[in-house]
């Protein structure tokens, strides 16, 4: 009987992890196919029916790297990206401390005021931001980087407040007690517990940054101009056809950043959906 049961139990187990790579495996195809195509000929990319087997080349790719007008998008990308959400997570993690250890009148609505900011649609919003960001003569780098900063605190605020809350407050009376300042509690009693939500934080806000598209395009200008604006600017070649190849090329460059991280950071990026409900676990 405790056999029978046993094999009834593993034969679901290989079941479900068989619909999990299923899932997995038909989601990730379309990722599959742009790489394979940044890897075949002009020909070869637009034969009929498509080929699977085929001589690969990285024409493609030397193109997108020889070009002198596809690397200032790739270090728009990261400097934006990854300079804003710093200041993001640094601004955010001692609101996140206020809000969790100071319970102010309507800290459940302020909460919700602060997260509605990305309730937002960005198509709503654009107009008003490029009306304000022209007025003030912010639509440059620095303007660029104060939007997209603005952008990741309120999302920050919300995940690292939870991992706090999953703190418990006789940490910081224990410190206070020992003659600790609050900012000795803040940054070397409870920082090195909530490292986990600082490291979500991060990865969620830089794929949002990363992936933005409309802002920089419209309140952009050609110093602030990322990947997605490189994207829809080459996709066309001189004779006014769509260079898949070259398309293909960057985007699977383009890829590569968010899929590293997200493959290494993974658990982290687990335990921040459920905002530090399981950060023992970690």
């Amino acid at each position: 009987m405790a056999m029978a049961t046993a094999q009834k139990s593993k034969a679901k187990n290989t079941i479900y992890y068989i619909v999990l790579w299923a899932v997995a495996l038909l989601f990730f195809l379309p990722v599959l196919w742009i790489a394979l195509t940044a890897l075949k000929s002009n020909s070869d990319i637009l034969a009929t029916p498509p080929k699977l087997i085929f001589q690969p080349t990285l024409d493609h790719i030397k193109r997108v790297l020889e070009d002198p007008e596809t690397l200032p998008y790739f270090f728009n990308s990261v400097w934006l990206s990854v300079g804003s959400v710093i200041v993001a997570v640094g601004v955010s993690f001692p609101a996140a401390y206020a809000f969790s250890r100071w319970k102010f009148p309507f800290t459940d609505f302020l909460m919700f005021l602060l997260l509605s900011t990305r309730m937002i649609p960005a198509a709503a919003a654009i107009i008003p931001m490029f009306q304000m960001f022209n007025a003030f003569g912010l639509r440059g780098r620095f303007g660029m980087f104060i939007l997209y900063t603005s952008f990741s605190i309120p999302f920050s605020v919300w995940i690292l407040k939870g991992f706090i809350d999953g703190v418990s407050e006789r940490f910081d009376e224990t410190a206070i007690v020992s003659g600790a300042g609050r900012m000795h509690v803040m940054f070397k009693v409870i920082l090195p517990q909530v490292k986990p939500g600082i490291i979500a934080a991060f990865i969620f806000n830089l794929i949002f940054v990363w992936n933005e598209y409309l802002f920089n395009f419209v309140i952009g200008n050609a110093q602030t101009q990322n990947i997605p604006f490189g994207l829809s600017v080459g996709l066309l070649d001189a004779g006014g056809n769509v260079d898949w190849g070259f398309v293909a090329a960057m985007s699977s460059m383009y890829v590569v950043v968010p899929m590293v991280m997200i493959f290494f950071f993974q658990k982290y990026l687990l335990v921040g959906m459920t905002f530090g409900t399981v950060r023992g676990d970690v």
